[in-house]
């Protein structure tokens, strides 16, 4: 069994300082886990217009999150607003002790917001191996593209990570795409999403692990500050694949246009 804890902030608006500080008491806090997840911008809250807000890419909250993975002997994650070469991007870090660094910048960025006025799309999806489990990462908007997710029959990860910055007016959207990710993946979907608000939009949460049968394993309480922790059951999983070869079928698909 893997545990991870998934953390559900009030983001301070454009204070990283005050952020990293409220996440450092959370995930001190919070169960031993192998991952500490936090949401997209964790560090600023969710900025389409990044000028005086994105940090620099060898940023204070970098090395804070090289620090507490050290200090935790897990891995740390969450998404940063980044200025990197004269552009923009909303980066994803999975960090591990050590300083091993994993980067994955959102493929899909939020034109209905504007974000893709300011940011970069990055172009290269990120599957990163720790302690035994492959994880798979996505930002927020990314939810909406299932084929930009779509799980391998043949060397398959076994964690969908969505870290989100999701606005209560379309929550309803969220639940519904992280439990069809999960159900057709075959995977286990560990999904942050924030609360409280930033200058445009209301958040009330819906963080949670959702199992490969599409059941939630545990959900933080909407509209508070919280972290869960959960368990990932790898070994069920195996079973449920070998029983059940969705993945693997899913590749014999061929599509007549």
């Amino acid at each position: 069994m893997k545990k991870l804890s998934l953390f559900q902030t009030d983001i301070v608006w454009a204070d990283p300082k005050a952020n990293r500080q409220k996440a450092e008491e959370m995930m001190l806090s919070a169960e031993k886990s192998d991952v500490y997840v936090l949401p997209e911008m964790f560090s600023t809250g969710f900025a389409t217009q990044p000028e005086g807000i994105a940090e620099t890419a060898d940023s204070d909250t970098l090395a804070w999150m090289k620090q507490m993975a050290d200090r935790l002997d897990a891995a740390v994650c969450g998404s940063v607003a980044v200025e990197d070469g004269g552009k923009y991007y909303n980066r994803f870090y999975f960090v591990k002790p050590g300083g091993g660094v994993s980067v994955y910048d959102k493929k899909h960025l939020f034109t209905y917001g504007g974000e893709h006025l300011r940011f970069t799309a990055g172009d290269k999806p990120l599957r990163v191996e720790w302690r035994g489990l492959i994880y798979n990462i996505c930002i927020c908007y990314d939810l909406r593209f299932p084929i930009w997710s779509r799980n391998d029959g043949d060397t398959p990860y076994d964690v969908q990570i969505y870290v989100a910055s999701w606005p209560e007016t379309r929550r309803g959207a969220w639940d519904t795409l992280l439990r069809a990710r999960a159900i057709e993946n075959q995977c286990y979907v560990a999904a942050v999403n924030r609360v409280g608000d930033d200058p445009a939009c209301h958040y009330n949460g819906g963080t949670c692990l959702i199992d490969p049968y599409g059941k939630t394993v545990a959900a933080a309480e909407d509209s508070k500050t919280e972290a869960i922790t959960a368990e990932i059951d790898i070994e069920e999983l195996n079973r449920f694949r070998e029983k059940f070869p969705v993945l693997k079928d899913g590749e014999k698909t061929t599509i007549v246009r």
